[in-house]
């Protein structure tokens, strides 16, 4: 599997802090036949009693409608959204390029499972999310081979 690197539009609500808020957000979604790939939820820092839901994709009329209903609203916030091949080093690969293309990432999580690899990449601005993708394109291709000396 090659690397796939996509843009995205992450929905976010802040919700309350207690049990059974995020089941109140998702339960519409998956009313409404969304088909989530990403969910992250946590508590706001620095206030107990608020925490936010982010949710990725919300596609179609009726998922818009259950996101809308739930008070999931569409991010500004650059996206990337990256699959492959894990192999070892690739974090640092990614990290070292973004470094030296002078790129500040706002979040950034990611998961292995068995030898694959998903994560979700946020940006400042769009151009860094495009300098991004070709950096990650290009950390997570295969190493070149040396050519042999005769």
């Amino acid at each position: 599997m090659s690397t796939a690197v996509k843009t995205a539009t992450l929905y976010r609500a802040e919700i309350g802090n207690i049990p059974g808020t995020l089941a109140e957000t998702l339960k519409p979604l998956a009313t409404a036949g969304a088909d989530l790939q990403v969910v992250m939820a946590y508590r706001i820092p620095g206030d107990r009693t608020k925490a936010a839901v982010e949710v990725y994709p919300v596609q179609g009329k009726k998922s818009l409608a259950a996101a809308q209903a739930t008070g999931l609203k569409a991010m500004d916030t650059p996206m990337l959204i990256v699959t492959g091949d894990n192999k070892p080093g690739l974090g640092a690969r990614i990290a070292d390029g973004m470094a030296a293309a002078g790129i500040n990432m706002s979040y950034l999580v990611a998961q292995v499972s068995g030898r694959k690899y998903s994560a979700v990449f946020g940006f400042e601005n769009v151009a860094d999310a495009k300098k991004a993708a070709g950096v990650i394109k290009r950390a997570s291709a295969p190493a070149k081979k040396a050519a042999k000396k005769r």
